[in-house]
């Protein structure tokens, strides 16, 4: 016995088993406390290292080895979230902010560098940590709606330029200390670098281009080609001589547009967001010795005030200089101060290669675990307080094409970057029949889910298309086929029954195929379907949560809206319908025109709510409501939608108050995002799981959410 326990600290597995309790529990208890994870886990980082209980030891392979993939992967994670889309619409003046809050801060960082006796490598270095900064307020941006207000956008922007710069002059530095460097050898190492970036960037995303292209939907192959190119990257920055943190953010800017807001993207930061950054953050308090920590700190403690406060003055300063040059009001420049404040991916990562190579001190990378601990905290409690004041964009939404005496949902598709020009010749072509898809699977829901269909058929003369989908096998005459044929031709005939109750025309389907959500998605395309009715998937497996499920697939997949439906009574039943809204967007006006279709069959009431914080002005609520109204008026419905807006805190809470005595919810989906690799809840998954009514989760093609589909299995 006493051999096998002193033989566990040593071992591999146990590191790794200890790694994955840690990243599972600390994490949400700190966020109970209403702190960051990231503290929580550099706190069991100090407990369990060589000066606490020894169970971890940053010197040890597995660890130095899974504290490498996890800073690898967390400089990854940064490029891949920085919005290439938005950085091109504001090219301009992100360039202009990213110049001005990396070089005052540089040459901040740089004078307290000289002024603390360092020399003129590290304390160029020394400014590069306080340049660069990470987009930890993202998420707080995105969930209030203001993620494309110019002022958000163009500090999003300029993170490339930052992070960029505060990377390179970090490897330049340390060439410089490891006595590489001459004037010609400096000349010759930035060739390569620009080189090797062109190479990265250009033939990363080109091969990665055609590798999707060519694979199509194998998510489990496309996934390992981006880990395979993050690796490859980190690995030529280091025959380089180059750090690899430099090549991981490389290849996350060069992989984004391929990958884009997809399915492989999501389960590429799952995996570092769980695993493997998690783990670099246990490895810095693993290097923590609190009582010297302390010591250093109360001898250096003019250091580390001079870090922190340079840092915070310097950012402001740099924003001043973008506020009244683009002439931004204040809360606009405060919300790009916020957001340009905290110092983790980067500032870590480079802090941690310059004390590693002898040319930062301790002390100093001290400060800088004091300076990301401060940031990390006052940053996004500022973005959370002044981002609230800012006017959500209100997109420009064109006329709807009517079709009939229904609603032509065939809109362009990419509406959000040209929302004004509908597709070449649509307004010529002949309108579709409204063709609505249900899968059909379960016996227990099938009738809700084709009475609801055939609600909405009904008033639009459409076609119903009952789908059974028959998983195939090798041999068509395998008995486990004709046994599930069999089955889905009983499936279809109830379908059609319950159709004909309601008058409404029906065509059912049997389709064979390897993968029941690409069948779906497949058949709806072949069928032109204006819309897909699902029930929730009740599977919430290990296989689904790595890689998706049939709902998931089908969202990603789809041509056309999805509906994904919680039924609790009979549909011809729902007459009273909510409809909490964010902002005005193409997507918002579709959802609301589900909810119209609907009430309009039934004879029943539509509620918009749209939760503002408290402190919006009466006149943006005002201008937000008659926009709203203005477009909701354009359709031919008996139903009058009411519009309501109601002051509050917590979304969540007030649309589960105002969802009281209602039906039918209709949520949004929104697919969650991760800052730096770090998960955030999003208001739809709370309120899908407290909701006692029926809901119903609208989809627009290629949109996303998987946590609060799983939340509801979990939950029932």
């Amino acid at each position: 016995m006493d051999f096998i326990v002193s033989a566990i600290p040593n071992s591999p597995l146990v590191s790794f088993t200890v790694l994955l309790l840690v990243a599972l529990t600390i994490p949400p208890i700190f966020e109970r406390l209403r702190l960051p994870g990231l503290v929580g886990l550099l706190f069991a980082g100090i407990l369990l290292g060589p000066h606490g209980a020894g169970l971890l030891d940053s010197e040890s392979e597995t660890m130095a080895l899974l504290s490498d993939i996890g800073k690898v992967y967390l400089m990854f994670v940064a490029g891949l979230e920085i919005d290439l889309k938005v950085f091109r619409q504001t090219r301009d003046r992100s360039l202009a902010f990213g110049l001005s809050t990396f070089l005052v801060p540089m040459i901040t960082g740089t004078a307290i560098g000289l002024f603390f006796n360092f020399g003129w490598n590290a304390a160029i270095l020394i400014g590069s940590l306080l340049a660069s900064h990470t987009l930890l307020g993202y998420p707080i941006v995105q969930r209030l709606g203001v993620s494309r207000n110019e002022a958000v956008a163009v500090t999003i922007g300029a993170t490339i330029f930052t992070d960029i710069s505060a990377l390179l002059v970090l490897a330049i530095c340390v060439s410089i200390h490891q006595g590489e460097f001459s004037p010609g050898g400096l000349v010759l190492q930035l060739m390569a670098i620009a080189l090797y970036a062109v190479v990265v960037l250009l033939g990363f995303d080109r091969a990665g281009r055609e590798y999707f292209r060519r694979t199509g939907d194998e998510q489990g192959n496309q996934f390992l080609f981006v880990l395979l190119a993050v690796f490859l990257a980190s690995v030529g920055a280091q025959m380089l001589n180059v750090d690899k943190i430099v090549g991981a953010f490389l290849a996350g800017l060069a992989v984004n547009d391929v990958v884009g807001n997809g399915p492989v993207k999501e389960k590429v930061e799952f995996v570092g967001s769980v695993l493997f950054i998690p783990f670099f953050f246990v490895d810095i308090g693993l290097l923590l010795d609190i009582p010297a920590f302390v010591e250093i700190l109360s001898s250096q403690l003019g250091l580390t005030v001079a870090v922190v406060l340079g840092l915070i003055g310097s950012k402001f300063v740099a924003v001043a200089v973008i506020k009244y040059l683009f002439r931004y009001a204040w809360v606009e420049a405060i919300t790009m101060w916020s957001l340009s404040l905290p110092q983790v991916a980067a500032t870590l990562a480079a802090a941690l290669v310059g004390v590693q190579v002898g040319l930062l001190t301790n002390e100093l990378f001290n400060s800088v675990i004091v300076l990301m601990l401060v940031t990390s905290l006052l940053g996004p409690v500022l973005t959370e307080r002044y981002a609230r004041q800012l006017v959500p964009p209100i997109a420009t939404v064109s006329p709807p094409v009517e079709s009939g005496n229904g609603i032509w949902w065939e809109l362009p598709q990419d509406l959000a970057c040209d929302i004004d020009a509908p597709h070449e010749g649509a307004l010529e072509q002949e309108s579709p029949p409204f063709t609505v898809v249900v899968p059909i699977s379960n016996p227990l829901t099938t009738a809700y889910l084709i009475e609801l269909a055939a609600l909405l058929v009904r008033g639009e003369r459409g076609l119903i298309i009952p789908l059974s989908i028959a998983k195939a096998h090798v041999h068509m005459d395998e008995p486990e086929l004709q046994s599930t044929l069999i089955q889905s031709r009983r499936q279809l005939r109830r379908a059609l029954e319950v159709s004909a109750q309601f008058q409404a025309q029906a065509e059912g389907k049997i389709r064979i195929d390897d993968d029941v959500a690409h069948g779906i998605s497949r058949t709806a395309r072949e069928q032109n379907a204006s819309l897909i009715i699902m029930g929730w998937s009740e599977t919430d497996s290990l296989r689904a949560r790595l890689f998706g499920n049939v709902i998931d697939s089908v969202f990603w997949a789809s041509h056309c809206p999805v509906a994904v439906t919680r039924l609790l009574d009979d549909p011809i039943t729902i007459r009273r319908i909510l409809v909490p809204v964010k902002n005005i967007t193409p997507q918002t006006i579709r959802t609301v025109q589900f909810a119209l279709l609907l009430a309009d069959t039934n004879q029943g009431t539509v509620t918009v709510l749209h939760v503002s914080d408290r402190h919006t002005p009466t006149e943006a609520i005002a201008e937000f409501e008659a926009e709203l109204k203005r477009l909701l008026a354009q359709f031919e419905t008996q139903v009058q939608p009411e519009i309501k807006t109601v002051a509050g805190d917590d979304p969540a809470q007030v649309i589960l108050r105002m969802a009281q005595g209602e039906d039918l919810v209709i949520l949004r989906s929104v697919r969650r995002r991760t800052a730096g690799g770090l998960t955030v809840s999003d208001v739809t998954t709370r309120v899908i799981k407290q909701l006692t009514c029926s809901t119903v989760l609208f989809g627009e093609p290629h949109s996303y959410l998987v946590t609060a589909i799983r939340i509801v299995n979990e939950n029932g």
